[in-house]
């Protein structure tokens, strides 16, 4: 049994749904986040997938994985069998009947729901861009700073870190005078960190 979000005090999650077990997208996701479990154990991270199958079918499906892939599945699924987690995180494919969509909540250690990706039934998720988001969303937490698009690799200013704009004119004025700050104007200053 587990407890959202007590039973994660202090962590971050990847919660994800799909739509159902024994299915081909469904299985590449769950080896690609299995294969990359330990670097999000490294991000103080944990993964729960979920799914309104029945607890059984989760069992079976893990097990087919372990024997015919190879791999063997050590994050918990939840069997939301009866769809209320998926009914209020609005997981429900519509026109879809009981399935679950492609969801990914990445939700921080003070249990906010901090992002929401919606992918469609026939497009598997990109492991590095739920990486990349959840290291951007702890660097922005920690320096108070934003991150560009495409961040660490922005095509503007590199792995920079953007500086929130200057909340008066005193600030915007002294903005250009060092430590390691890169002002393009007033409004748009970023950094290395």
């Amino acid at each position: 049994m587990i407890n959202l979000p007590g039973d994660y005090k202090g962590k971050w999650i990847v919660l994800f749904s799909h739509p159902a077990d024994f299915t081909p997208v469904c299985t590449t996701e769950f080896v690609a986040f299995e294969k990359r479990r330990e670097e999000f154990d490294k991000l103080n991270c944990e993964l729960i997938g979920l799914s309104i199958d029945q607890v059984f079918s989760h069992m079976k499906w893990t097990e087919w994985i372990r024997e015919n892939i190879k791999v063997e599945i050590k994050f918990p699924i939840i069997a939301d069998d009866q769809g209320r987690i998926a009914e209020m995180l609005g997981m429900i494919h519509p026109g879809k009947g009981s399935n679950t969509v492609r969801a990914v909540f990445i939700i921080d250690p003070e249990a906010t729901i901090r992002l929401i990706l919606f992918y469609p039934q026939e497009v598997g998720r990109n492991m590095d861009e739920i990486v990349r988001v959840l290291k951007a969303l702890q660097v922005v937490d920690e320096k108070k700073v934003a991150a560009p698009a495409n961040w660490p690799n922005n095509e503007l200013i590199g792995d920079h870190v953007i500086i929130p704009p200057p909340g008066d004119e005193k600030t915007a004025a002294t903005r250009k005078t060092g430590g390691g700050i890169v002002c393009e104007d007033w409004w748009f200053c970023h950094k290395k960190i």
